[in-house]
């Protein structure tokens, strides 16, 4: 498949073995997106020389000019003719003597870190539906931290995998969708347990209601996002004007600097103008105006309430992350009217979103609202905001998921006005992106999982693999025994995006699609029953709480390092987290577990699957 130097590829093969060509109509919407329709009419036919230099530890570069190395700690080293090859890993500038442009080096590992041996299990949770008795109905981060203690202590887990915690904006409607944030760099005030948060104790009485209110709706299974967000917001502005400083969030204020400082003004710009940037006030639009530089003036006030409750969400992460090892999941991309997206759009194609080309799921392709970096953009700014996002992930974390780790590759690229099948993959810079992953992977003592479900190039595989990224299993897509899955890998039986095993037992899951008229593949689904029963040696009307253990012990067959088990199989739900193709038809990423954590701790099935995963005797 021929790449240009902007790349962007000449063609796609689908999932049934026929070539596409990329059309002029969309290799011409595509540069128009790139911006840079004028630089090729001037004759430049590649990206000028990007400012950034990612090499591997150990490896020495020559020079073609004398020039000084300023280490990341401020070292200054005179280099003359090449690099030295014992240089420290980190993010270094260095200035050439003639009066070059400076250059940022990133000295990178040459693999993620990954302890030797590594052998351990956890629970995949969707946060939100893991409520205690105290929860404002919606599970948060103290009921995480209790969640992270019991599966540490009382199971033998190794760690928790998350779905993403990421900031949506901070008005009503709430997005419900953890893979449609705001912000990929903060966190969502909803997961914040206000009864934690300094000065609440003092105020009991007046919290108190609030609290009353918050934890009636833990009687209802769906989760009212909005109404938690309003008895939140009330509660944190009430505490917001006791608050009399802290020197622990100055320091967090000084320690993310400009970033947040952006990041809540959008917040403040957001509850003033209301959702998508774009639509706001011409001189608000983007972050560099004057208008905005007096907002942050004018409303320092509650740009620092919104930086405050950023920094009581990092620290009550922080508290149950020292419980258990976190694995957070990293969407791959971010609202396009959102505060990222307004902080980055100099660097974001404009007129085109990222998605996915037809193939057996989906016969149409699929066109998932996210806007994409432009890569020689990205690569100019010394890839600064791929930095942020992913150290902001691994923060107070023990592990990443990368979701649709291809995008570490590839893309595809849509254009307005275009079906996904006009679409086109645009290239990046794998090595320097997966290199950046390592650096910030050993920084964090996390391990990195990429997920490569779906049609991967062999090639790509191998390069995820040489940088110790483990690869995605999942027992309803594979045809062979978990005993054969590879070792560097994280198995589970499924995700938040399939069958639970109830749904699939019980025919529930497709019954629901059909209703939906989702169009759902029965052949596949139909498949997958009879393999489970098959490779379980159960009887057509076996118990599902049997299925379910016997589903897990078959999953502990697995040699890959790493094996999750899903909450909701713990308890035998039949409602998956989240339908795809659905967005108003069902409740997606809004259902509560049927029961609350307390009582899973006392119910015997969520015992036995630890008891059966956790392959380190204790």
């Amino acid at each position: 498949m021929g790449i240009d130097a902007w790349g962007m590829t000449d063609g796609y093969v689908d999932a049934h073995g026929v070539r596409h060509e990329t059309s002029r109509k969309t290799r011409a919407a595509i540069f128009q997106a790139m911006g840079i329709e004028g630089t090729r009419r001037k004759g430049r036919s590649s990206p000028p020389e990007a400012p950034v230099r990612v090499i591997r530890s150990g490896r020495s570069l020559p020079l073609k000019a004398e020039a000084e190395l300023i280490l990341e700690d401020g070292t200054v080293i005179r280099i003359t003719r090449a690099l030295p090859p014992d240089l420290p890993l980190g993010y270094h500038d260095l200035r050439p003597c003639d009066g070059g442009p400076s250059v940022r080096l990133i000295v990178a590992p040459r693999r993620c870190h990954l302890p030797k041996g590594l052998r351990t299990w956890g629970w995949a949770i969707q946060l939100y539906a893991a409520r205690t008795a105290a929860s404002w109905g919606i599970g948060d981060l103290v009921d995480l931290r209790r969640l992270a203690s019991w599966s540490a202590h009382e199971l033998g887990a190794g760690l928790l995998m998350l779905n993403p915690l990421h900031a949506a904006t901070p008005i009503v409607p709430q997005d419900p969708s953890p893979y449609f944030p705001s912000s990929r760099r903060y966190r969502n005030l909803l997961y914040l347990r206000i009864e934690e948060v300094p000065g609440a104790r003092k105020a009991r009485g007046q919290i108190k209601r609030l609290a009353n209110a918050g934890k009636a709706l833990n009687g209802k299974r769906r989760i009212d996002r909005d109404r938690i967000f309003r008895l939140k917001m009330k509660a944190l502005e009430f505490l917001w004007r006791r608050f009399r400083g802290d020197s622990k969030f100055e320091r967090y204020r000084k320690e993310q600097g400009s970033s947040l400082t952006q990041f809540a003004t959008f917040c403040v710009l957001a509850e003033r103008f209301g959702p998508g940037w774009p639509n706001w006030p011409r001189a608000y639009r983007h972050p560099g105006t004057r208008a905005v530089a007096e907002v942050v003036t004018k409303e320092a006030g509650r740009v620092a309430f919104h930086e405050w409750v950023q920094w009581l969400l990092d620290d009550q992460l922080k508290r149950a992350g020292a419980e258990l090892p976190l694995m957070q999941d990293l969407p791959i991309g971010f609202d396009p009217g959102g505060a990222d997206a307004w902080a980055w759009q100099d660097l974001l194609a404009s007129g085109v979103m990222v998605g996915a080309p037809p193939d057996e799921f989906s016969a149409n392709g699929q066109n998932w609202g996210l806007p994409p970096f432009v890569p020689h953009k990205l690569r100019a700014v010394a890839y600064q905001p791929f930095i942020e996002t992913i150290r902001a992930t691994l923060r107070h974390g023990g592990g990443l998921r990368i979701d649709h780790v291809m995008g570490l590759f590839r893309l595809f690229w849509i254009p307005d006005g275009m079906t996904p099948a006009q679409g086109a993959y645009v290239h990046y810079a794998p090595d320097e992106l997966m290199g950046i992953v390592a650096l910030e992977s050993h920084r964090a003592g996390a391990v990195v999982v990429g997920e490569d479900l779906g049609t991967v190039e062999k090639s790509m595989q191998k390069q995820l693999a040489a940088h110790d990224i483990l690869s995605y299993r999942l027992v309803w897509f594979e045809r062979s025994s978990p005993a054969r899955y590879r070792r560097l890998a994280l198995a589970a039986v499924t995700n938040h995006d399939l069958p639970t095993v109830a749904g699939l037992w019980n025919g529930t899951d497709l019954q629901e699609q059909q209703r939906l008229n989702l169009q759902p593949n029965v052949e596949g689904l139909q498949e997958i029953r009879c393999r489970l029963q098959r490779t379980t040696k159960l009887g057509e009307d076996a118990p599902v709480e049997q299925v379910v253990e016997r589903a897990y012990r078959l999953l502990a067959k697995a040699p890959s390092a790493v094996l999750m088990a899903t909450l909701d199989d713990a308890l035998a739900v039949a409602e998956r987290p989240n339908m795809p193709g659905t967005t108003f038809e069902r409740p997606n990423w809004s259902l509560a577990l049927p029961v609350s954590l307390e009582s899973l701790e006392r119910k015997p099935l969520p015992r036995k699957i630890g008891s059966i995963l956790n392959r380190t005797p204790r």
